[in-house]
């Protein structure tokens, strides 16, 4: 994340906002093949429906060649395997919402809306905090935050010895803690997921239902692309040659940091 941050204006050990997290995870997303997770970051506090289901759709191979049908030979359940191909399948949704509920603090006229949040299905809580401190959100209790520390130093954990890590080395190791919703920097950035289409339709009408009733709106759904935004391109893996210094677009961009001198820039 903190080589990614640099494309995102970030350098080494410089803090990241709610919204360069949104941003980072995005594309290191292209890179993990293991889960195939479709990652969309909101824009203009605007959550679009056409774009998410044409980056969430995918077609699979059909299974016959060149549009033939399948041999008799084949028997009925391949004969409907192949006709299934045609039917899109959908990636599981990583939807992020990055959002400014305030100027330098909380707007109240928004906390109704950003509890509500927290009660559907699909909530994967939110990432905020305050200033010098960043927290990870999971639910409230009346006018309280219910949120967790990831700040915890911990043992230097060995991959190398048997092939086994113990999942509480990544886990906080302080109990959830709460603060007051006011006392929350207005710089926030909500998180759910959709594991099938059918979870997203339920998302966008709770949102229709809880969210877009406000007179002040946190944010906004619609159906269409906006016609005065750039095209929508879903987003693709690049090429990558290298490792490390492929996160950054050209060293050049590094002229602008200070460099150790016990390390070497090598070129892409």
């Amino acid at each position: 994340m903190a080589q990614m941050g640099v494309g995102e204006g970030k350098s080494i050990g410089e803090w990241f906002g709610p919204n360069t997290v949104a941003q980072v995870l995005k594309k290191l997303a292209l890179f993990d093949e293991w889960n195939s997770l479709a990652v969309y970051v909101s824009m203009d506090n605007t959550v679009v429906i056409e774009d998410i289901k044409k980056m969430c759709r995918v077609l699979p191979l059909r299974t016959d060649t060149d549009g033939e049908s399948p041999p008799d030979s084949l028997n009925a359940s391949n004969h409907s395997k192949a006709t299934s191909a045609c039917c899109p399948a959908w990636k599981s949704l990583l939807l992020i919402v990055p959002l400014r509920l305030g100027i330098n603090q909380i707007n109240p006229v928004y906390i109704d809306a950003f509890k509500e949040c927290f009660k559907m299905p699909q909530s994967l809580g939110a990432l905020g905090g305050k200033p010098n401190n960043a927290y990870y959100f999971i639910g409230f209790l009346g006018d309280e935050l219910i949120f967790l520390d990831p700040h915890t130093t911990q043992t230097f954990v060995d991959t190398e010895e048997d092939g086994t890590v113990d999942d509480q080395t990544f886990h906080c190791l302080q109990s959830p803690q709460r603060m007051n919703i006011l006392n929350l920097d207005p710089s926030v950035a909500l998180g759910f997921f959709c594991k099938e289409e059918k979870d997203f339709d339920n998302w966008c009408s709770l949102v229709q239902k809880e969210i877009l009733k406000e007179n002040l709106r946190m944010f906004e759904l619609v159906q269409k692309h906006p016609s005065h935004w750039p095209p929508f391109v879903p987003p693709a893996k690049p090429e990558v040659t290298t490792t490390g210094a492929e996160f950054i677009d050209s060293t050049e961009q590094l002229e602008e940091f200070d460099l150790e001198e016990d390390f070497e820039i090598l070129s892409v």
